[in-house]
Parts: structure tokens; C-alpha cells; sequence
């Protein structure tokens, strides 16, 4: 197969031009969103002009020996791409031809272009090959070359003798170097402090195979986010792009980004392909590109080279225990990785079922490869938020315990794993009310693995429970820059903002995260929450009932329903859902919180105070006691006694 010589820029056909060098097509000199497999389809067909390309050869170019694909398929599903971006037609083409049973061949007029317009290209490069003429052969392919490029038939020209040829090319290269010297030192580096990893596609054409593409995103993501010096949009926003078909441009003003990075993954058996190419969003320009390729056990090897060469290609400086993490070769069980990613695909849905299988699968992972710590932090993390209230999946007492055993796990497997750290910091917040070595894991957590939201959101939280209420929505919004587009950092902003009684700014902040997502029932109830501490009665009894629409079963909305009928005067309503709440608990999980607070609207301080203490003696998560919804307690000596107990005051 022929190749473009160097001096080659582009080619063109039609309105079309394919810059060889920034590995862009262009439509009238707009830039057409072409990559993967059918752009490299493109170039090779744009070689051979004229030719048959076989498909056995398309096959040897396009999917090495070594990649495992349904060929058939593979191919189509890329010249169907191709010919959709060119406007082109398989029955009356215009670009590429089909030749059943044998291949395909282009059949446009090409023309090459070098780095002047009317620089001499070699004939070789370019369409309708022809016969040298006799003669000098030096004269005869320059006489070939010009023809081609102006399309017109041999004519008679000047010829000048070889000598001042040669001197004078020699000349011209010599100063075309310097000017490119002097260009590239006088041009200013690409500067790029935050980036968007939009959902890689999956080449697999089988949509069972989403959770793998969806995995290696995440994990790409993962990769990136331990560059302090580098803002990397989390998963929860990337995600809403997924199968979207938006301008760069837009992309990169909503998620506040200098540049995305863009890819596919491509998995047979245990064979895997990631291309990914980044994006100087704004501009829509291309920076870099290429392909990586190998075993599954070298995926996480895979995602290390490209973040890597991402970090080369946009010139931060990374720390000595930034080129570790990126330099250290992992392998990984193929099966235990497999069952890694659906486990955490299912934790991400964030329901109550989810996590069910999000815990089943990590134990697969961990069954595969006992020594694979990620998986014993997504266990950790499955089990931390089944006990927690808003799920209702385990009792508290069932779930800590287990997800600090894993959390410790991950840790002595791997102790640079920042996500280790973040999950039994939770642990330790939540069931051992260890605020001070909380602390240091939350602190440790977020060294390691800075672009971590998770890790920002959940420390604000340790910040909040401990009355640092500035330093709690700092991190908060820390978390929602990381994760512009997650609703529950945007809801839990706006409750950290009710808590610490700025209540105009969560209803600002609670509108703002409806505005992404008008149907999540966390922020209908955070706003309902507020709409009570501002005696606006109805409207946070209308809230609160779209939240128990939007999730029926929560205990911790039906409450705080409970609640504001209560406060509001309407207390047979409020009575009867407590009557509901006492009804549906049991030994091991009593709603003895949600009670309480029902108790407290009812301006039944006694009752109140027992069943917080029926909650201490089950180990619950004290966050509770933040909400502005118990502050008629707070100055009870009994109530103080509590949180002395619980640490929180001395």
C-alpha cells in the first residue's frame, strides 16, 4: 500500500480535505467530527485512489492479526460512517465504490497538497498514475507532478539544470526550517488546566458490552484526576454526553473545560483497543491522537499510557507521585476486572436495587482476584451507602461494619489508592463517630487522588457535622466544579447551605440543580426542607409530596412530610404518617431519626429525645441532627448530652 510522503499537508476531493497532520477532515474548511475506524478507513482508501482495496487488506490495516473482531460487521458499521459524513451513496457513490465480494475503491479526483499550494508532489501520491516520460527522469517525474496538481495535460515548460535545482531546494529547505524554528519558539504552549473526558464509544456493536466503555471511561477519568494541577470533570457530568451530538464548543461551555478528550473502545475476548483523541474544545481544533492496543489484563496499563500522554501533550508539570501512579504497570485478572466495572456501573444508577448488584458483583471481582483492591472499594462503598437513610437497603449496624472491613482491606492491598481512603473515612464519620481519624483519611484521600469529587463532597459533609459550615460549602463546590452536572452534589450543596441557615442561597442553588434534572426527588425535598424553616407551608408540603412521588418508600421524606404538617397545624395528617413510620419498623431498623423528627414537629420533646437515643444505641449516622428541623432541641440538656457522646461537642 502507498504512503503520503511528508511533504504532503493534505489532500483534497471535492469540498473536502483531509489534514494529514492534525488528523482532521474538513468540509468547505469546517471541521467534520470523523475518528476512529472509518477516518483510517478513509486514508487508506485516499492512498490507493483509483484501486481496488481488497477487504482482506482492509482487515490487515484497519484490525491487526491480533484484534478479534466480527469483521463483517466492523466494516460496514465504518463505511456506512464514512459515507454518511460525505453525503455519499452506495448505490450512486460519488466517494467510494463497492465492489461486492472484492472490496471497495475511491473514485473521486484527489489532489495533494504540499506545504506551498503549487509545491511538486510526488505522482506516486496522488490519483491517475502515469508513465513516466523519456528522458531525464528527475525532469520527467517534476513535469508529471505539476500536471497532476493543476490537472491539465503535459505542456512545454523551462527546464533549468540539475545543479541549480538541487542548490536552490536546498536553499528553500534550509529556510523553510528556520521559519518553522522560529514559529514553533515564538508560539505560545496550548495551555490546558481542565478537560472533559466525554463517554468513550463502543465499538463492539453490542450494547451488552456498554458497561465495559462506560468503565473505561470512568477509569480513564480516575487516571487523569490524580493531577493536582489539572481540573477533570467527574463521571456523574460526562455521562449526560453520552450518544449526545453536541458542538465541542457548547460541551466545553457547559462544563466550564479548556479541552475533551474523545475515544472509542474496542473489546473482542480478551483483546482491547482504546483510541482517544484530544480537543481543544473552544476551537474545536485537534491537538493529539492515537491508538493503544493489548491484553485485557494490560487495560489499566492502556489507560496509564494515554493519561500519561495526555499530560505530556498539554506540558504539566507532574509531581514525582504523579509520575509514579502513572508510570506503575498494572495487570488485572480479566474476569475480576469484568466484574469490577459492572459493579461499579450498577453502583452509579444509585438505587436501592443498584446497589444490590453493585455488592454482588464486587464480591465476584473479589472471588476472582482476592488481591484486586479496587473491587474491596467499591464493596466498601456499596455497603456505606446501603446503610445510609436515603437508601434504606441494610440496617446501619449490618452495613458499617462490613464497609470498613473493606475499605481497610483496599488499603493494606494498596495504600496510594486515594478512593481507600475516601471510603473508610465515611466509614468512620458514619458508624464509629472517629471524627479526628475521619479526618486524616479524608485529608490522605484527597492527596492522592485530588480530582476525586467524591472524596470533596463527602468531606464536606465530615466539615458540616463538625459546625465548620464556611469550610463544608467550599468543598462542596469543589466537589460541583469537579461534577457540574451531579445531581446529588448540586442537592446536597443546597442542604449543606439549609444547615447552615443561608436559606435563599439553597433555594438558589436547589432551582440551579432542577434545572438540570426537574424529575430527581432529592432536590424537591431539600427545597421542601427550606420552604419549612421559611414558614412557607404549602409549598413545602407540595414539595415534599413530588419527592415521595418521584421515590416512593423513603422514610426520610415521608418525615419530613410529617414534619411540616405537623409544624403547619395539620396534625392528624402528621400523626397518621407517624402511626405509618412506627408501624414499619423492626428490631434491626427501627426509623428510630425519622420518628424523632416527627416527635419534634409535634412539639413532643420527650419522645423525641427517647427515640434519639433508640437511634444511638443502633449506631445511626448523627448528620441528621444538622438539620435546622432540630434546633427546638438543641439547647435540652439531654439533646446536648447526646452529641457530647457522639463527640461532636466537648
Amino acid at each position: 500500500m502507498g504512503e503520503f510522503p511528508s511533504s504532503v499537508r493534505s489532500v483534497r476531493f471535492g469540498v473536502f480535505e483531509v489534514d494529514l497532520r492534525a488528523g482532521e477532515l474538513k468540509k468547505k474548511g469546517i471541521r467534520i467530527r470523523l475518528q476512529g475506524q472509518p477516518f483510517l478507513l478513509l486514508i487508506t482508501l485516499l492512498k490507493q485512489q483509483g484501486e481496488v482495496v481488497a477487504r482482506e487488506e482492509l482487515r490487515r490495516t484497519l484490525w491487526p492479526e491480533d484484534t478479534f473482531v466480527d469483521f463483517d460487521h466492523s466494516l460496514g458499521t465504518a463505511i456506512n460512517k464514512l459515507r454518511e459524513v460525505l453525503g455519499d451513496s452506495a448505490t450512486n457513490p460519488r466517494f467510494v465504490e463497492t465492489l461486492p465480494r472484492r472490496g471497495y475503491r475511491f473514485i473521486a479526483p484527489v489532489v495533494a497538497v504540499g506545504e506551498r499550494e503549487d509545491m511538486p508532489i510526488p505522482s506516486e501520491a496522488l490519483p491517475y498514475k502515469q508513465e513516466p516520460a523519456t528522458g531525464d527522469p528527475l525532469e520527467a517525474r517534476d513535469h508529471d507532478q505539476i500536471a497532476l496538481l493543476k490537472g491539465t495535460a503535459v505542456g512545454v515548460r523551462r527546464r533549468w539544470p540539475l545543479p541549480w535545482k538541487i542548490s536552490g531546494l536546498a536553499i528553500l529547505m534550509l529556510t523553510a526550517g528556520v521559519m518553522v524554528l522560529i514559529l514553533l519558539r515564538s508560539r505560545p504552549p496550548t495551555l490546558i488546566r481542565s478537560l472533559a473526558v466525554l463517554p468513550l464509544e463502543n465499538l463492539s456493536g453490542d450494547p451488552s458490552q456498554e458497561y465495559f466503555s462506560d468503565g473505561m471511561t470512568d477509569e480513564l477519568i480516575t487516571e487523569l484526576g490524580q493531577i493536582r494541577e489539572l481540573r477533570v470533570i467527574s463521571r456523574t457530568s460526562v455521562m449526560t454526553y453520552k450518544g449526545a451530538r453536541r458542538p465541542l464548543p457548547q460541551i466545553a461551555h457547559e462544563l466550564s473545560v479548556d479541552a475533551v478528550v474523545e475515544g472509542t473502545v474496542l473489546r473482542s475476548g480478551n483483546q482491547v483497543r482504546i483510541t482517544a483523541q484530544l480537543i481543544l474544545a473552544a476551537a474545536d481544533k485537534h491537538l493529539w491522537a492515537k491508538s493503544y492496543e493489548g491484553d485485557l489484563r494490560d487495560t489499566l496499563a492502556l489507560q496509564e499510557q494515554v493519561a500519561r500522554s495526555i499530560a505530556e501533550e498539554i506540558r504539566i508539570a507532574l509531581t514525582p507521585h504523579e509520575q509514579a501512579m502513572l508510570t506503575n504497570v498494572k495487570r488485572v485478572n480479566p474476569e475480576a476486572y469484568e466484574a469490577y466495572l459492572k459493579g461499579r456501573y450498577f453502583w452509579n444508577k444509585r438505587t436501592g436495587e443498584g446497589l444490590k448488584k453493585a455488592i454482588d458483583y464486587f464480591s465476584q471481582a473479589i472471588e476472582k482476584d482476592p488481591n484486586y483492591a479496587p473491587a474491596y472499594t467499591g464493596l466498601s462503598d456499596s455497603y456505606a451507602l446501603a446503610g445510609d437513610w436515603q437508601y434504606g437497603v441494610l440496617a446501619p449496624r449490618e452495613a458499617y461494619p462490613r464497609a470498613k472491613a473493606a475499605a481497610i482491606k483496599a488499603i493494606a492491598l494498596d495504600s496510594t489508592l486515594g478512593e481507600a481512603h475516601i471510603s473508610l473515612a465515611w466509614c468512620l464519620d458514619g458508624f464509629n463517630w472517629d471524627w479526628e481519624s475521619a479526618g486524616k483519611e479524608f485529608t490522605r484521600g484527597i492527596e492522592l487522588s485530588p480530582g476525586y469529587a467524591t472524596g470533596h463532597h463527602w468531606y464536606g459533609w465530615h466539615l458540616a457535622t463538625l459546625g465548620r459550615h464556611g469550610e463544608a460549602i467550599a468543598e462542596l463546590e469543589k466537589a460541583a466544579s469537579l461534577d457540574p452536572l451531579s445531581l446529588i452534589i448540586g442537592a446536597d450543596l443546597a442542604e449543606e447551605l439549609l444547615i447552615a441557615h443561608r436559606y435563599d442561597e439553597a433555594i438558589g442553588q436547589s432551582r440551579k440543580t432542577m434545572n438540570i434534572d426537574p424529575f430527581f426527588a432529592l432536590t424537591h425535598y431539600v427545597l421542601g426542607e427550606v420552604f419549612v424553616q421559611k414558614h412557607m407551608y404549602n409549598a413545602a408540603i407540595a414539595e415534599l409530596q413530588k419527592a415521595i412521588e418521584l421515590s416512593p418508600g423513603s422514610t426520610a421524606f415521608t418525615a419530613n412530610l410529617a414534619y411540616a404538617y405537623a409544624v403547619s397545624g395539620m396534625r392528624d395528617e402528621a400523626l397518621r404518617i407517624l402511626d405509618n413510620l412506627k408501624n414499619r419498623s423492626h428490631d434491626t431498623f427501627s426509623n428510630a431519626p425519622e420518628i424523632a423528627l416527627v416527635y419534634v414537629g409535634l412539639d413532643q420533646k420527650d419522645q423525641a429525645m427517647a427515640w434519639l437515643e433508640k437511634a444511638y444505641a443502633e449506631g445511626f449516622n448523627p448528620g441528621v441532627l444538622l438539620r435546622p428541623a432540630f434546633d427546638l432541641l438543641r439547647s435540652d440538656p439531654r439533646f446536648q448530652d447526646l452529641l457530647r457522646r457522639i463527640g461532636l461537642i466537648r
